[in-house]
């Protein structure tokens, strides 16, 4: 009859550098990519000036921490609210003075709360579209 084989044991003896070190990485992952994923991840962290490892880990990590939007995606959101304000205030002044009137503070107003309240949702939408738009190989195409 065979006998169930136990884990091993903790080696509570063990030599420091076995044990578990707070602050040191002592563990892997792994996964696997399409060579054409591989090329697009060695391109970013070549692109950011960070080792393959040290790219991935730090991806992996914001990810994890629930970081969704970065500084860019706040830039994005904050330019996308320019945008609106500066169109919808230039149609509102040329509206304005085509009537020899002057635009009313309310008006500016509303253009900035409206800019506001959709900047997040345009800043994801471009995001999506811009995606989209780049093919597996980065190229854009």
């Amino acid at each position: 009859m065979d006998t169930p084989r136990s884990p091993i044991p903790a080696m509570p003896d063990a030599p420091e550098s076995v044990q578990e070190k707070p602050g040191f990485r002592t563990k892997s992952i792994g996964t696997r990519v399409t060579p054409e994923e591989l090329r697009l991840i060695e391109a970013a962290a070549e692109r950011d000036g960070k080792k393959f490892a040290e790219w991935i880990r730090e991806a992996v990590l914001k990810a994890a921490a629930g970081s969704s939007a970065d500084t860019g995606e706040l830039l994005l959101e904050e330019l996308a609210a320019l945008r609106y304000i500066v169109l919808n205030l230039s149609d509102a002044t040329a509206r304005a003075a085509q009537n020899s009137e002057s635009l009313p503070p309310e008006v500016v107003l509303r253009i900035r709360e409206a800019a506001d309240s959709r900047k997040r949702a345009t800043a994801r939408r471009l995001l999506e579209e811009f995606r989209a738009s780049v093919t597996p190989s980065g190229d854009g195409r």
